[in-house]
């Protein structure tokens, strides 16, 4: 027993030295010796309150009255603000490769866009609301609201999204996407958090959908399960990596309907009102009102025993 601990003790600190010096590599110059980065458990349960917040009653505490619904609400806020900063620092930190612990200009940062980050959520739950209410309208075996926001993975992806959009308009870094692809993993559905969208805005079904980051979706746009909203190629700078920053994805107009199996890529706009059928392949810009579909299948029939 001696001899086989002693081998793996004589192969312990060889791998544990390559991997990490793999991981401070990786890390590159960096002005703080620790490895500070954003929790990703902080993260989601910041996203937990405000879920919380968003809807009382329907996720955290269960039995609320409208007199001790001022204070759930207020105290939830409350701790989600002061552990979004936090982590919010962290991120920030850890991207620009500052000291975490002394670096007051990423206090500073976390400190301002979490309060901006605050204010605008009124706005995002109100996009939400509208997104419910695209789900009420937009299928017939939704009875009730309430079932939407409880259990309807298109919604939820949605919310998640509008949430880390507003830290991606704030270029917090990291956070808005362990938020999404925490969305992503749970239901399937996987939307950037760069995606703009308009309100009521509904994902039926929803496995499967892929919209990327600089796709612009309008209002009243429903989409259904395995609907990509894709890049095709793109450029390479010199080295051969890809050039960022580019618009490469599709412009949904407003009341646009797009089937199951779509796929739309590149910067291409499908007009207002159009509809996409099932399993369309589009590189095209469509206008307004137009009903894209696959070519019919022919029917052939065969007769009298003629066929083979």
């Amino acid at each position: 027993m001696s001899g086989q601990s002693s081998s793996h003790e004589a192969l312990l600190g060889p791998v544990v030295e390559s991997l990490v010096s793999a991981a401070l590599a990786d890390r590159g110059p960096r002005s703080d010796s620790r490895i500070v980065l954003p929790s990703r458990d902080a993260v989601l349960g910041c996203l937990d309150g405000i879920r919380q917040v968003f809807f009382p009653g329907y996720f955290g505490v269960a039995d609320l009255h409208d007199k001790s619904v001022h204070y759930y609400v207020g105290a939830t806020l409350d701790r989600v603000i002061h552990e979004m900063e936090e982590q919010i620092a962290r991120a920030v930190a850890f991207t620009a490769g500052h000291n975490y612990a002394a670096c007051q200009h990423c206090r500073d940062k976390a400190e301002s866009a979490t309060n901006t980050f605050v204010e605008r959520l009124p706005e995002v739950r109100r996009l939400i609301a509208t997104d419910v209410e695209a789900a009420f309208q937009g299928d017939p075996a939704l009875q009730i609201k309430d079932e939407a926001i409880f259990s309807y993975p298109g919604v939820f992806a949605v919310t998640e999204q509008r949430i880390a959009h507003e830290l991606y308009r704030l270029e917090v870094p990291l956070i808005p996407r362990i938020i999404t692809e925490h969305a992503h993993s749970l239901t399937g559905i996987d939307i950037h958090p760069g995606a703009r969208i308009g309100e009521h805005f509904f994902i039926d079904h929803g496995t499967g959908v892929v919209i990327g980051e600089t796709s612009r979706i309008g209002r009243n746009v429903r989409l259904y399960q395995g609907v990509t909203l894709g890049a095709k190629s793109f450029p390479l700078d010199e080295n051969g990596r890809p050039i960022k920053g580019i618009d490469r994805h599709p412009i949904v107009e407003d009341d646009v309907v797009i089937y199951a199996g779509a796929t739309i890529l590149g910067r291409i706009v499908i007009g207002r009102g159009a509809s996409i059928g099932g399993n369309v392949w589009l590189t095209h810009s469509v206008p307004a009102n137009a009903r894209v579909t696959q070519a019919e299948a022919r029917e052939t029939k065969f007769e009298d025993g003629g066929g083979i």
